[in-house]
């Protein structure tokens, strides 16, 4: 089917079973009706929409070209035996002007009996293709009217043959090209589709960079304003719903500025390096990472941070150790050292509906069992006064509620796929989707400002899955919520303080690395975000996440602990990432198929590692310190010559959080070790509160 004369490129759509109907039942020499196939196609940032009989894909001398005479109307006509591989030859360059689309009118030659031989029955009269970039409209059937059909309008008001769809729909071909232009509603005529369309928001958007310095660029003609209008819409989408746009969006986004930017001959446009930034704030805005000569970044020279140590973790701590730390009356005893253990070893399964409880600060650390159960009750009525608050607005209140409306359509959409193959969650009408959906409404009521948000149902569900419970997970989601809320503000504050640190974290301790991301345009760690935003979710498998953040949460060993753990995956992953020279779009798709095959303990081990490293270091820049919590702290060591202390100023992290365990524990390797060292401290070593 696809051979010599078929145009290459990669496939992005391909369906057999598209016809055209030509025959209008008025002249006997028309075809009938014409099986085809129809491609998208992109090759060197062009896209391409191509449909040809299926016939005519084995013979390139079937190809049309259009003949323009003076008054631009074209028609079709086979082309002459002689021109027939120079017209292939032009069509597989992806040169910009495509002659089969200047035309003005679709019109079939008369031939004699002699042609109809040599083409096929006239099939190969119906070939068409046409670069995207030239695409006006798309004219869509009615519903319910036979099978589905689409009109193709180009610029200057070229009309193509319907395409009808004998085998499924047109929906996943529409879907396709919105992964390339803007479609949207014409308003005079539901049933046509524009292209690259500006609604109010999106033409203010245009008006804003007009004064932006990536102004310049337009003016000079290196970025194309189609391209511009569909990176900013794709900005937005990635602004309205960053969980699900941000490791599609930034690669697309992110080509089209850098294919326009680079035109033909990439030595003749060069872009500064403060120019993707400019593309940048439009998503997050106040985004500057590595911008060195931006006053206010302190410049994180090449350091020796010195021998990173092996690092063990221990067993999870065991219902017996637990019970053993639990006084007469209920209260936690040794708060700090529990808080080690776990963040040594995290917890066994059956403890968990307990200590997250204590870890997420629902329950304060020195209540007692009696002032939990009294807290419990009061937390349960008001959990339920605001689930009243929204189970009792009418339909026709909620008419009136656009917001509301919004939140609920966007959290039913969103529980329907949140964690289906758990088997919490699995099935249809499922308790535990009920229960998802019920409390993801009634944080709608607990903070109305934020409301609901995409990517919140990731951090509720293993909440209720340990809790079991709506009114215990409710504020155990709550009290996450606080520590997350900044990820998912409008302006994205959360998402761009940590990008930033990422970025100066990664840069101490690999500053070669970091100079090749950012050779690859890569230097804005964006394949990081997903990770950040919802705190490794989607990356681990759903048993690993819970031994996650139940370590996170004890907020050991230093402040942005989960900033290491990025370092510690990115640091596995550099040699291949170099070795195989990757791309923007390669580091994308290495990243994000990194998903469930992250080792979760030797990826703890590595970071805890990384922390022990930092802080052993005597010239960590203050930029590090203020990021990971750590202060200057007076350590007394005894002089071994003269028995006197003497007084050494160092940085330091909490001690507890280098405290070794005689129970087995883990290698940095994953590993399992029955006789661990121990990693010995002063005794002196003063404990460090966040900065």
């Amino acid at each position: 089917m696809a051979a010599a004369g078929v145009v290459s490129g990669k496939i992005i759509y391909e369906q057999e079973g598209v016809y055209i109907h030509s025959s209008l039942g008025k002249t006997s020499d028309q075809d009938s009706l014409i099986s085809g196939i129809l491609r998208v196609l992109e090759k060197d940032a062009e896209v391409i929409v191509d449909w040809r009989p299926l016939d005519d894909a084995l013979d390139s001398s079937s190809i049309l070209y259009a003949g323009k005479d003076s008054s631009s109307v074209v028609e079709w006509t086979q082309a002459p035996k002689e021109r027939a591989h120079r017209v292939a030859e032009h069509l597989n360059s992806y040169e910009a002007e495509w002659d089969m689309v200047n035309t003005v009118s679709f019109k079939k030659k008369p031939r004699t009996n002699g042609d109809a031989s040599s083409h096929r029955n006239g099939k190969s009269k119906w070939s068409f293709l046409f670069s995207l970039t030239d695409l006006k409209s798309i004219k869509q059937n009615k519903e319910g009217m036979g099978w589905s059909y689409l009109v193709f309008c180009l610029k200057d008001d070229v009309v193509l043959p319907a395409l009808h769809f004998h085998q499924g729909d047109s929906k996943l071909l529409i879907d396709s090209l919105e992964k390339y232009v803007v479609l949207c509603e014409s308003p005079q005529d539901k049933r046509t589709l524009l292209v690259n369309c500006q609604n109010k928001s999106l033409s203010q958007s245009f008006e804003n960079l007009l004064d932006e310095p990536a102004y310049g660029i337009i003016q000079a003609g290196l970025l194309d304003r189609r391209k511009l209008l569909w990176a900013i819409h794709q900005w937005k989408k990635i602004k309205k719903d960053p969980y699900t746009a941000t490791m599609v969006g930034f690669s697309k986004v992110t080509n089209y500025i850098f294919d326009s930017l680079r035109g033909s001959d990439p030595s003749v446009h060069q872009r500064p390096p403060s120019e993707m930034a400019d593309f940048l704030s439009d998503a997050i805005p106040g985004l500057k990472i590595n911008q060195q000569e931006e006053p206010g970044f302190e410049v994180i020279t090449k350091i020796d941070l010195g021998e990173r140590p092996v690092v063990q973790r221990r067993e999870p701590v065991s219902l017996e150790e637990w019970t053993k730390n639990v006084d007469s009356e209920g209260r936690i005893l040794n708060v700090d050292n529990m808080k080690q253990m776990i963040f040594r070893g995290g917890l066994s399964h059956v403890l968990r509906k307990q200590a997250w409880k204590f870890l997420l600060g629902y329950f304060p650390w020195d209540s007692t069992k009696e002032e939990r159960t009294q807290l419990q009750k009061q937390k349960t009525d008001e959990y339920f006064r605001m689930k009243l608050q929204w189970k009792s607005i009418s339909e026709e209140q909620e008419k009136r509620n656009s917001r509301l409306r919004d939140y609920r359509s966007l959290i039913e959409k969103d529980v329907n796929r949140t964690d289906r193959t758990n088997k919490f969650y699995e099935g249809q009408d499922n308790p535990g989707l009920i229960l998802l959906h019920d409390i993801l409404m009634t944080y709608c009521m607990y903070d109305f400002d934020l409301g609901y948000v995409q990517g919140m149902s990731d951090l509720l569900s293993p909440l209720l899955y340990v809790m079991e419970n709506e009114v215990d997970a409710f504020w155990c989601f709550a009290s996450y919520m606080d520590q997350m809320h900044q990820n998912f503000e409008e302006q994205m504050q959360g998402m761009k303080t940590q990008l930033i640190q990422l970025s100066t974290l990664l840069r101490l301790l690999d500053s070669g690395f970091c100079s090749y991301l950012e050779s690859q345009d890569s230097g804005y760690l964006y394949f990081c975000f997903r990770w950040l935003l919802i705190r490794f979710k989607r990356e681990f498998s759903f048993l690993d996440i819970l031994r996650l953040w139940e370590v996170m949460w004890t907020e050991l060993p230093c402040k942005n602990f989960h900033l290491l753990l990025c370092c510690a995956i990115l640091e596995s992953e550099k040699q291949q990432i170099m070795e195989k020279h990757y791309g923007f779009n390669e580091i994308l798709k290495h990243i994000n198929e990194l998903s469930m095959k992250i080792d979760v303990e030797d990826v703890l081990c590595k970071a805890e590692a990384i922390s022990l490293q930092m802080v052993k270091c005597k010239e960590l820049p203050q930029a590090v310190c203020e990021i990971l919590g750590l202060q200057d702290s007076e350590v007394t060591t005894p002089d071994s010559d003269n028995g006197e202390d003497e007084n050494v100023s160092m940085t330091i992290c909490p001690a507890s959080a280098f405290q070794s365990n005689s129970l087995p524990v883990l290698t940095a390797s994953g590993g399992r070790d029955d006789n661990p060292t121990e990693i010995s401290m002063s005794p002196n070593v003063s404990r460090l509160t966040p900065a």
